[in-house]
């Protein structure tokens, strides 16, 4: 079954290649820059918020609602933050001289999920470990 899915998805992969670079643009190449911000936008904010909590829900048993909770609060604000101050103009705006460690704002969900990743390691040690059928269900997942 998996070696017919791999070659259903070759085969659409060589059936729909692209023959130039022309043909990698979306919408006839007129993507607004609101709506080409608004897209990197929400791709860093997910992996600000949702990534951390799904890899380390599977790699780790000491992750519960809480743990994941604060980390993603944690990501997304400082995401949301750090957006809002260099694109916007809030909070100070700047330019890209006060840019943090200099890092752009587009590539800022990368030290976003830094954060996230380690204030969930560190509300780990101060919580309760999930039940038990949850350590159990993990130990399943991990395995191939």
């Amino acid at each position: 079954m998996v070696g017919i899915t791999f070659t259903l998805y070759i085969g659409i992969a060589i059936w729909s290649r692209a023959s130039s670079t022309k043909e990698f643009y979306v919408a006839g190449e007129g993507v607004s820059p609101i709506a080409n911000g608004m897209a990197t936008a929400a791709d860093w904010m997910s992996a600000a918020s949702f990534f951390p909590a799904i890899v380390m829900g599977i790699f780790s048993k000491r992750m519960n609602k809480e743990v994941v909770i604060s980390g993603m609060v944690v990501g997304i604000s400082l995401m949301l933050f750090y957006m809002i101050k260099f694109k916007l103009g809030f909070f100070g705006g700047g330019t890209s001289e006060d840019w943090w460690f200099g890092v752009s704002p587009e590539d800022f969900g990368t030290l976003a999920m830094c954060a996230n990743i380690l204030v969930a390691i560190l509300i780990s040690y101060r919580t309760t470990d999930p039940p038990k059928a949850v350590q159990l269900m993990i130990d399943e997942i991990r395995k191939p």
